[in-house]
């Protein structure tokens, strides 16, 4: 489909952009996403239905514009959280001739790497909703709708919403960039992953983590970590503490909210050994998912 052309004959004839190639139907949900009879109850709204003011992004793109709503895509969304860390890969994801201000015909576009080329994907806005509240990913500020959208678009890339139920993580980092993956286990870690991974976030590498839990999804432990659940990696330092130094990484939750209790975590003690300067240039003392 070309955007271009489909906008261009929408604003023409003075109409909203209807996908008949992604309907607005239960056939892109897919039959096993949820129970029949709350299939059935399935309504899709446009942006410009909920809000009297949408926009698609508002005061630039930030991993806290995510939060994961029905649908088990953590894998996606730690994705995308990373990739709002890397404006330069952004940018070939989410194209910026489009929005909600100029030229509104209810139609947009996004761009994922498949199979060795940018393929473009056109969308209309029509959203899933179930009792009033999004089916798919929500956005934390309620006018801004480039996170659903754009999840939107990667649901008819892979033929619907339940096909984004369940994935590798490492696989939507690719097709986010058109990147090589290389994965490590941390249950027989190379002796020097703390230097990787510092290396890796002045680079620029987009980062990723996830535990395991096959059986039981989504289990949040004692310890505040998620079992089955994907990760964005935010950052990676050294930093003095006590008489020596100490590797900490930041990670990120695409739920929004839910963060490790241990050592390094928003109250732990630790933080008293470190130089106030540093303390303050690092530590978020806040429920948005983020910890080191």
């Amino acid at each position: 489909q070309d955007f271009h052309r489909l906008r261009a004959l929408c604003l023409s004839q003075g109409l909203l952009f209807e996908d008949a190639t992604f309907p607005a139907h239960v056939s892109s949900i897919g039959p096993n996403l949820i129970p029949e009879d709350k299939l059935r109850r399935i309504q899709w709204k446009r942006p410009t239905e909920l809000q009297r003011n949408p926009y698609l992004i508002k005061d630039g793109v930030s991993r806290f514009d995510i939060m994961q709503g029905e649908i088990g895509d953590c894998w996606m969304l730690a994705a995308l959280g990373s990739l709002t860390l890397q404006k330069q890969f952004l940018e070939n994801v989410l194209p910026k001739d489009q929005g909600f201000q100029g030229d509104y015909a209810g139609i947009f576009h996004f761009r994922f790497w498949q199979y060795g080329d940018w393929v473009d994907v056109v969308i209309d806005d029509r959203l899933p909703f179930l009792n009033g509240r999004y089916l798919s990913v929500q956005p934390r500020t309620s006018n801004e709708f480039w996170p659903s959208l754009l999840e939107k678009a990667y649901a008819k890339l892979r033929g619907s919403y339940q096909n984004l139920h369940g994935g590798y993580l490492s696989d939507a980092l690719v097709d986010l960039t058109g990147g090589v993956q290389v994965q490590f286990s941390l249950k027989d870690p190379p002796p020097d992953l703390e230097e990787i991974l510092k290396a890796a976030d002045k680079s620029q590498c987009l980062m990723g983590c996830s535990t395991s839990g096959a059986l039981r999804r989504n289990i949040e432990l004692r310890n505040g970590i998620v079992q089955g659940h994907a990760y964005t990696i935010t950052g990676a330092v050294k930093i003095r503490y006590k008489s020596g130094w100490k590797h900490i990484i930041r990670i990120w939750n695409p739920w929004g909210h839910g963060e490790w209790k241990g050592p390094w975590s928003d109250d732990s003690p630790q933080w008293g050994h470190v130089e106030p300067k540093c303390r303050e240039a690092l530590l978020r003392i806040k429920d948005d998912g983020e910890f080191w």
